[in-house]
């Protein structure tokens, strides 16, 4: 069989809808989830009657909510909507083994970047673990419809590429960077720097002086625990600084949030792969997964207790540090 073309792919989509349908897009907010969503609720306009985007965690990270408000981005949480008003089913950026919240739903179309675990049933599957972000594929989504995005929707595909990639220093394949080019020119740099420089809140840094107080500095490798966290995104930015470290090939952070333990598993790029090892180290006890750049990893607390483990800070770095062989 010829491989399929955007084209092919894009025909195939749209032909799941009719002019009568009501599109529920379901993420897991960030900014590649989030623009996504975006770019296919502009790809169904006109093609159906209504499409609304719904999120399932709490939107905590100060630049992703100034990315909603700057650019508003219409959408509401998970249980702030009926979800049986609707006909129609799509997920993007991630897929249905992702969360306990995105399991009730039979999918029309599953979109996503990320390395598939599990066996998917939904009438359209675009799952490319090469790209650097799910926000490449809508965009060759658009181009291929002939849709020039808009400023607002160009700035939020054009900053969830850099986010996703790290600015191609993370991840990154020619699709991205052409798709980024391409993007560039409809975008609105100053909105774009406000939603950057917006990343911390004066309270975050305390997280940061916890990880930093309890860094562990070794083979080239650096690990910290932050003890009990607001969000997880906390333990994303703090592993994110610690990529910037001088000779560190591996960074780890983990924390815990709700009733889970996280872990953020971040390297170089170089001869490495995050989203095995975190496979390897926690696929057995909870999610784990990722791409050869960035991994995460979420462990229910519960896992501890019922194995007679303590779930004391000290006892959850030990595990961690157990499992990640540092």
């Amino acid at each position: 069989m010829r491989p399929q073309s955007t084209r092919d792919r894009l025909n195939r989509f749209l032909s799941l809808f009719k002019s009568n349908s009501n599109v529920l897009v379901l993420i897991n907010p960030d900014p590649d989830s989030i623009a996504s969503a975006l770019a296919v609720k502009r790809l169904l306009w006109k093609h159906v009657h209504k499409t609304s985007i719904a999120y399932i965690e709490e939107i905590k990270r100060l630049d992703n909510l100034t990315m909603v408000e700057l650019l508003k981005i219409q959408m509401k949480r998970i249980d702030e909507i009926d979800t049986e008003d609707f006909s129609d089913y799509i997920i993007v950026d991630s897929q249905p083994d992702h969360s306990v919240f995105f399991t009730p739903f039979a999918y029309n179309a599953i979109i996503d970047h990320h390395p598939k675990v599990e066996e998917h049933h939904a009438s359209y599957i675009d799952i490319r673990p090469e790209y650097g972000a799910n926000s490449t594929i809508l965009t060759e989504y658009l181009r291929s419809a002939g849709i020039k995005p808009s400023m607002r929707l160009a700035t939020a595909l054009l900053y969830a590429i850099k986010t996703d990639t790290g600015n191609f220093e993370r991840s990154g394949i020619e699709a991205d960077v052409n798709q980024f080019r391409y993007l560039f020119k409809y975008a609105n740099m100053n909105l774009l720097k406000k939603i950057e420089k917006s990343e911390l809140r004066p309270d975050d840094l305390d997280f940061f002086q916890t990880a930093l107080m309890n860094r562990i500095l070794t083979k080239k490798k650096i690990y910290a625990h932050a003890g009990e966290v607001p969000s997880a995104d906390i333990c994303v930015q703090i592993a994110d600084f610690f990529t910037k470290v001088h000779g560190v090939g591996w960074a780890f952070v983990s924390g815990v949030y709700e009733d889970r333990i996280i872990v953020i598993i971040r390297n170089d790029g170089y001869r490495k792969d995050a989203g095995h090892l975190a496979s390897i180290a926690f696929g057995d006890v909870g999610s784990a997964g990722g791409h050869r750049g960035a991994a995460r990893a979420e462990i229910p607390l519960d896992f501890l207790v019922q194995n007679g483990i303590s779930d004391h800070n000290s006892v959850i770095e030990s595990f961690v540090k157990k499992r990640l062989k540092i």
